[in-house]
């Protein structure tokens, strides 16, 4: 067995077709527009803002007498008034990898504006099996007790998915079917605090409501953890989206919070 800690990888993101929006803002009068946003995520969110307004330049619609210049601005202004729905078009995909099954248990609850492969132990055969400790663990008074306890419990399941398969003669199986077939009837014998990876992607609205959720003092460490590190991330890289988060250390772990219901 091993132990082993959550990864975060950040692995696509909407990008706007720039050739095809240029022949929009001309089409209606704005050809001049840009923007000076930091990412295309961050400028999709603008444009699909602007374009309910007709607001790239005063004028173009005569109820509007002054816009507000830059990304930063535009969008501190629709995360302040909680015009969420344009917040929906950019979509961010990540691979979190090292997570238990616990945690994906969780993850699945949220399932608006998202979409989700995990790894499947109906074709991925167990071997070594990887553990996350939780840290009430660690510092338990009695911590190395708890360890050999998990050590042991983690590496004699280990061993039974060895001996099965061996005893299943699954290396010698030539009908994918039948390994199929046999090894998720294994799983069962898995430990749900197993390791796994899955693929998770999400549009700006939902995740903002994930991370709030998620980080927050009372939800399971583990998923705190990961979207600890999921808010870090993507708050560096875009930060004009989430620029309106405050951060509070609860428990050793951050807790990403707005003042803002609405988005």
């Amino acid at each position: 067995m091993k132990f082993t800690e959550p990864k975060i990888y950040l692995i696509g993101e909407t990008v706007i077709k720039k050739d095809e929006l240029s022949l929009y803002l001309n089409d209606v009068g704005a050809s001049e527009w840009s923007t000076d946003s930091y990412s295309d995520m961050e400028a999709i969110a603008e444009v699909m803002g602007r374009l309910c307004y007709r607001s790239w330049k005063p004028g173009l619609n005569p109820n509007i007498t002054k816009v507000r210049e830059g990304n930063d601005k535009y969008l501190g202004h629709i995360l302040e008034v909680g015009h969420g729905s344009v917040l929906e078009h950019g979509m961010f995909n990540f691979i979190l990898a090292n997570v238990s099954r616990v945690f994906t248990h969780e993850l699945v609850r949220h399932r608006v504006g998202v979409a989700i492969s995990q790894e499947s132990l109906r074709f991925v055969r167990l071997t070594a099996l990887k553990f996350w400790m939780p840290s009430c663990f660690k510092s338990h008074s009695k911590s190395e007790r708890i360890k050999q306890l998990v050590v042991e419990t983690i590496e004699y399941l280990e061993r039974r998915q060895t001996e099965l398969s061996e005893l299943l003669d699954l290396d010698n199986l030539k009908k994918f079917d039948e390994k199929k077939e046999l090894t998720s009837a294994m799983r069962r014998l898995a430990p749900i605090g197993l390791a796994t990876t899955i693929g998770w992607s999400v549009n700006a609205r939902t995740l903002r409501h994930v991370i709030e959720m998620r980080t927050a003092p009372g939800t399971e460490e583990e998923i705190r953890l990961v979207f600890g590190k999921i808010a870090e991330k993507v708050k560096a890289r875009y930060p004009n989206l989430f620029q309106d988060y405050e951060v509070e250390m609860v428990g050793g772990l951050p807790w990403y919070k707005t003042k803002n219901k609405k988005v």
